[in-house]
């Protein structure tokens, strides 16, 4: 519990053949965690494939599934009606489909069944894209005969009379047809019904005055139209014929979509499935970039729980029918190694657990504070949280989301609450305080907050701050001597002569007279403050000496650098002691705080009760609100100054938060795993 999870490195020498069975086997059992092997010429003298094409092969097809389902998605809910004997959309069928699509094992045999679908796909669309062609030409024809529907003249006699000439054409709604110019010529101009904000116009007049008079239309926005010359057809035949068309039209784009539709339909779990099937493919080809390689052989390693390495090692030997050489070695042979974290805790820890991975990972060497976090949080946040009405209201609710919610995170949400609500109750039962209520307060078991001397709830604060700072001190020490970083442990500002100077001043500043009756005080400050003081602003040139003796590279700046530089340091180390034991003092403040809330609460249902109509009603109002809003906003508060706490006082004096994270190579089909079928 006070250590990472227990993992051993694993080295495993097998046939190439075997590379993607093995792949597929540890990508299902999720307990590797992959490394990357340097090329050596004694175990594995070639690098890792290069698998770049590979890769832009695999991104390839999966923006092809991508775009062709946003493209058959557009259609999505217009579709036909099926028949009773389709069974295209039958669960069996469609299982059939999937199992064949999974068991594509390359990605030509994953191209092929894509394009497949595109084959089928492209020829529904082609058909779609020239109906609506067809249908966009029939719409301007009709628009442009609309104007002249009324004139009942075959359109292929407009041009046949020697003495007239006809134009048609259409203008902008409002504007004057005829000016001055226009009158004096020989010309008739028939406004017709127009289309769109403009007026349609048929214009006849002489071969001779032609010419004028287009120069004349150029000047009032006239759009010249021409119509095609059907035999006896007139404008408003024309314009019937193509209606009619346009209304077929009409219907076969519809079916056409409803088929595309139904298409898209039949056709989304197909694609779904090749989509994931190339994300699986994605992560083996990313995973083969881990092995080193001889001709015929790999060379595989990473890390695995230590528990997990027999059963991995029974169905690697299955698999590859013996023909394999696996080694385990334990992470104190290979130092140099950096060994992943895996953090293993029961539920109640699980929250907790996230705090710590929130703020970062301990390395594999040092201790795991999971469990000194969980203690310490909720005792700080029951301490300033101190009422027990309200931490049966979170102990409720806490329990409520453990058994109702299905989510891992509202389940740890739930936790943090029951534990909170718990702490809170008992504190609350020693302040006396129920929901706040005053003529509770008798009954508790030490006193409330706000009567009484202030200095002991404070001191009681920094107490607890001092226990939190000294476990901190104290595993970061064990922490250096596990990592044989003995100089930082017995010198460091947090380690050995860090423990001597804080706990040598907390002990003057409470028994300053003792020491001061007895004659001791200078030999007291000398022994714990003056000679952790002084190996604070030795550390750094002691070290400098030491490695340019070995002839080892030390920092290269001068010795009265350095110990300018620790002198620094040494005050450093003073001011940070001193404010971060000052800093807990926030735990008796944030304790009054809670218990003015609920104390004012009261005092304004007071004097609602006698200074307004109804007041017992209304005072039960604000008593009810003033609980609700002191549960919600100061339990958030309370909730941030812990974390804060933790990650600052307690966290900065030991935990390095470096720790490589276990991430074992895992294979997933989350589409079949929902349940899509």
């Amino acid at each position: 519990m006070l250590k990472p999870h227990p993992m051993l490195q694993i080295r495993v020498v097998l046939l190439k053949k075997a590379e993607r069975t093995v792949l597929w086997s540890l990508g299902q059992q999720n307990i590797l965690h992959l490394n990357r092997i340097p090329v050596e010429p004694d175990t594995a003298p070639l690098p890792s494939s290069d698998v770049k094409t590979e890769l832009e092969h695999c991104n390839g097809l999966s923006e092809r599934c991508n775009k062709l389902k946003q493209l058959l998605d557009q259609f999505e809910g217009q579709r036909l009606d099926r028949k009773p004997d389709d069974t295209s959309s039958r669960p069996s069928e469609k299982r059939h489909q999937l199992a064949a699509l999974q068991n594509l094992t390359t990605l030509e045999a994953i191209e092929i069944a894509l394009h497949s679908i595109e084959t089928q796909a492209v020829s529904h669309f082609d058909n779609h894209k020239q109906l609506v062609a067809r249908k966009n030409e029939l719409d301007a024809a009709c628009n442009q005969v609309a104007g002249f529907r009324e004139l009942d003249v075959p359109l292929d006699q407009l041009d046949q009379f020697s003495f007239l000439h006809f134009i048609t054409g259409n203008i902008p709604e409002g504007r004057p047809p005829i000016n001055m110019d226009m009158q004096k010529g020989n010309t008739l101009l028939l406004p017709l019904p127009g289309n769109e904000g403009r007026t349609s116009l048929l214009i006849l007049t002489t071969p001779r005055n032609r010419q004028h008079l287009e120069h004349q239309l150029q000047q009032i926005d006239f759009r010249q139209e021409s119509f095609p010359a059907l035999t006896g057809l007139t404008a408003n035949g024309l314009y019937m014929e193509h209606d009619k068309e346009r209304r077929q039209i009409e219907q076969s784009l519809q079916q056409a979509e409803a088929q595309i539709s139904a298409f898209a339909s039949e056709t989304e779990y197909q694609l779904v499935a090749l989509r994931e099937q190339l994300i699986l493919e994605r992560q083996l080809i990313e995973a083969k970039q881990y092995f080193s390689r001889t001709e015929n052989t790999l060379l595989l390693a990473g890390w695995i729980p230590a528990d997990s390495a027999p059963d991995l090692k029974q169905n690697l030997e299955a698999i590859t029918q013996g023909r394999c050489v696996i080694e385990f070695t334990s992470p104190e042979e290979s130092p140099s190694a950096q060994v992943p974290v895996l953090l293993r805790h029961n539920g109640w820890l699980h929250p907790f657990q996230k705090m710590v991975s929130a703020y970062g990972l301990p390395e594999y060497c040092e201790l795991e504070p999971t469990l000194f976090v969980a203690i310490s949080y909720i005792v700080m946040f029951g301490m300033m949280f101190g009422d027990a009405g309200q931490g049966v209201t979170l102990a409720i609710a806490g329990t409520v989301a453990i058994f109702a919610c299905r989510t891992e995170a509202l389940r740890d949400a739930g936790r943090l609450l029951l534990t909170g609500g718990l702490s809170s109750i008992f504190f609350g039962v020693l302040y006396g305080s129920y929901f706040g209520i005053p003529n509770l307060k008798k009954f508790a078991l030490w006193r409330d907050p706000l009567e009484g001397d202030p200095l002991k709830l404070m001191t009681g604060a920094i107490t607890l701050g001092v226990v939190v700072i000294s476990m901190g001190l104290i595993l970061n020490v064990i922490n250096r001597f596990r990592r044989k970083d003995v100089l930082e442990g017995l010198f460091g500002q947090f380690g050995l002569i860090g423990i001597l100077f804080y706990w040598g001043s907390l002990t003057l500043l409470n028994h300053h007279d003792v020491f001061t009756s007895h004659h001791l005080l200078w030999l007291f400050a000398t022994i714990f403050l003056a000679m952790p003081l002084l190996g604070w602003i030795l550390k750094s040139p002691i070290h400098e000496l030491y490695c340019r003796r070995k002839g080892q590279l030390g920092k290269g700046d001068s010795i009265w650098v350095m110990f300018a530089e620790s002198f620094v340091t040494a005050l450093e180390g003073i001011i940070i002691y001193l404010a971060n034991t000052a800093s807990f003092v926030r735990l008796a403040a944030y304790t009054m705080s809670h218990a003015a809330l609920l104390m004012a609460v009261f005092a304004i249902a007071a004097e609602l009760k006698h200074g307004v109509a109804g007041g017992i009603f209304w005072g039960l109002v604000a008593i009810i609100l003033g609980n609700l809003v002191a549960l919600i906003l100061e339990g958030v508060i309370v909730a941030v100054q812990a974390l804060r706490l933790e990650y600052y006082e307690f966290f900065g004096k030991f935990f390095s938060g470096q720790g490589q994270p276990f991430a074992p190579f895992h294979l997933t089909r989350k589409f079949i795993e929902k349940g899509a079928l």
